[in-house]
């Protein structure tokens, strides 16, 4: 049987086809939808872990416990788990292990572009990159036996095109793999330098036979046709790569591309009167082909960022493009993303970009956007939970050099559980004096209303201890804690002028749920009336200062020829943002 499938879709299918029984992950684009898939198979335990990590963890412990586990995340999540995972590398599996990273070419989503072949590398161990979904879920498959035939994690690197473009896949039955014993190895799983030191040497042992592996892999395969030009290309690149240079070029595709293999390399290369690497982010493939002595053209060629799309690849050989309908560039409207309609984060960067003397420390997440223009309230951004940690260091710079400066720190919940709540530690450990913002909407919105540790319900959407975000932060030291309705401007300034002259740490939690969610009991209990008004404009009274339209909502619009604000009523949700910051009060509720 066969079925329309994204990468994703087929990762998590193969997962359950090769009898998976444990997976673990942390929401990140473009990974998000495997977990996603996987905990729709009842036969899989799924969850959500409160970062990658502890997902890394997770999937270890049930392989030592004999199960086949896989663990998933985007590729900064990696950084996240590379603790465990570089450790794990030498201890070997139980269960089959396997790691699926989602890296980001062309950074659509993420802070980088950074190539985790390299991990595989480093870490020596076994690598598969998939070029569409029937590979991805195939790959899935033959990761699982080999792991458990060579006692070692196999890692499946995805990019964003892979992840997210459908095929045709054919797909199979569930293979029953029984749970293994579990018998106490302390040489193998208790990772003292003395036990190390003797896995080094096993790893060694172990990468010379993968290497023998790797030549006769079904994924590495060459195609031979014109001998003038050769293409060597791994994943999606491949596609790419025969759409350009078309059936007239000979090709070698890598599938298994750690260790990659030098017999079939450099025969291939031999056969050809020249010779084209097509990959994505770094020359690993370039590099060891030149190792080996092999003349190639890379990044010498080709760009040595992005994604290497047809379009780049012809205009990087030939400088031309494919004809496209022309049309006038003067009159496309940018179009920046923005908040939604109703977000309960707009009333709170409203009144911190309005703040003086102020330092704001931001992190990831869709209120990332306030960086930018109407807030202009967000000074820096580097990663998941950094915000703190950013914040306090900056704090104690401007401390000790006697700089009058407040930093204040913004973060979500569901970062708050990544990371952010050691970054919180730090802060009261080192007794900064920073106001840290957690804005609890309920969710993990970014990457689309995922559960987390706060919401009350686990991935399968079964009941779940709900972690209470204000016990949480008064348990580990915070004395000023203040809970606020982040629609009510006037409590969030109060709050920030409560904390302001502070020499201790704070945290304010701006709690309303996130306007596109699906509502649960307890918001509905906690929130009642939940998005059920309306706000309006009276005509007579608006003139066209557009003061509210500062608030960044996309359900304002101004009229040009009346001069004047109207609300889309489609969009708007009641939030009364608009109405506080109208001057000459011509916003009020519907059916006032």
């Amino acid at each position: 049987m066969k079925k329309l499938l994204t990468g994703d879709e087929a990762i998590a299918r193969g997962a359950w086809e090769a009898g998976v029984r444990h997976a673990a992950a942390y929401p990140g684009t473009p990974s998000t939808e495997i977990l996603e898939n996987i905990a729709k198979y009842e036969e899989i335990y799924a969850e959500w872990a409160p970062n990658e990590k502890v997902a890394m963890e997770s999937a270890i412990g049930a392989s030592m416990a004999g199960a086949r586990s896989m663990a998933s995340m985007k590729h900064v999540g990696v950084n996240v788990a590379a603790d465990p995972l570089m450790t794990y590398a030498y201890m070997g599996v139980n269960g089959g292990t396997v790691l699926v990273t989602a890296d980001e070419p062309g950074m659509f989503s993420s802070q980088n572009e950074q190539d985790n072949r390299n991990y595989a590398k480093m870490g020596k161990f076994p690598m598969f990159e998939p070029a569409d979904s029937q590979e991805c879920l195939d790959m899935v498959k033959a990761a699982y036996e080999l792991s458990e035939e060579y006692n070692v994690i196999a890692m499946i690197r995805m990019v964003t095109r892979v992840c997210h473009s459908k095929s045709l896949v054919e797909v199979g039955d569930r293979k029953d793999v029984p749970v293994k014993d579990w018998e106490p190895d302390p040489m193998k799983y208790v990772a003292l330098p003395a036990h190390a030191r003797i896995l080094r040497v096993q790893m060694e042992d172990r990468t010379k036979r993968l290497e023998e592996y790797s030549e006769t892999s079904p994924f590495n395969f060459a195609e031979i046709n014109d001998t003038k030009v050769g293409v060597i290309a791994s994943g999606v690149s491949y596609y790419y790569a025969k759409e350009v240079f078309g059936e007239d070029a000979s090709y070698l595709k890598l599938g298994f591309t750690n260790p990659m293999p030098a017999k079939m390399v450099k025969d291939f290369c031999s056969k050809m009167d020249k010779v084209y690497i097509v990959e994505e982010d770094d020359p690993y493939i370039e590099e060891f082909c030149q190792r080996l002595g092999c003349e190639v053209h890379g990044k010498d060629t080709f760009p040595s960022y992005g994604e290497m799309t047809p379009d780049v690849l012809r205009r990087s050989l030939t400088g031309e493009t494919l004809p496209e309908v022309e049309y006038d560039h003067s009159k496309v409207i940018k179009r920046p993303p923005s908040l939604c309609a109703g977000c309960p984060h707009r009333g709170l960067f409203i009144k911190l970009g309005r703040m003086k003397n102020i330092m704001i420390s931001g992190d990831i997440g869709c209120y990332t956007l306030a960086a930018g223009a109407p807030y202009n309230a967000m000074n820096s951004t580097v990663c998941m939970g950094a915000s703190i940690s950013v914040g306090h260091g900056a704090q104690q710079v401007f401390n000790r050099a006697g700089v009058d400066r407040k930093v204040v720190t913004v973060l979500g919940d569901s970062t708050f559980f990544h990371t952010g709540l050691e970054s919180l530690i730090n802060t009261v450990y080192n007794n900064s004096n920073t106001i840290n913002i957690i804005l609890d909407n309920r969710i993990t919105g970014m990457t689309g209303h995922q559960q987390n540790p706060g919401t009350g319900f686990t991935v399968k959407g079964e009941p779940a201890n709900m972690i209470n975000i204000e016990q949480v932060v008064r348990a580990i030291g915070i004395k000023h804690v203040k809970v606020v309705n982040p629609n009510d401007m006037r409590e969030v300034d109060k709050a920030l002028k409560a904390f302001m002259d502070l020499d201790e740490p704070s945290v304010i939690i701006t709690r309303w749920p996130c306007v596109l969610k699906k509502f649960s009991d307890a918001d509905l209990e906690e929130f009642p009336g939940l998005f059920q008004t309306k706000d309006k404009v009276i005509e007579e009274k608006c003139y066209g200062c557009k003061a509210c339209q500062k608030s960044g909502c996309p359900a304002l619009i101004f009229d040009k020829e009346k001069k004047k604000v109207h609300i889309n009523r489609a969009d708007c949700v009641g939030c009364d943002i608009c109405m506080q910051m109208c001057p000459g009060q011509a916003i009020v509720k519907e059916g006032e």
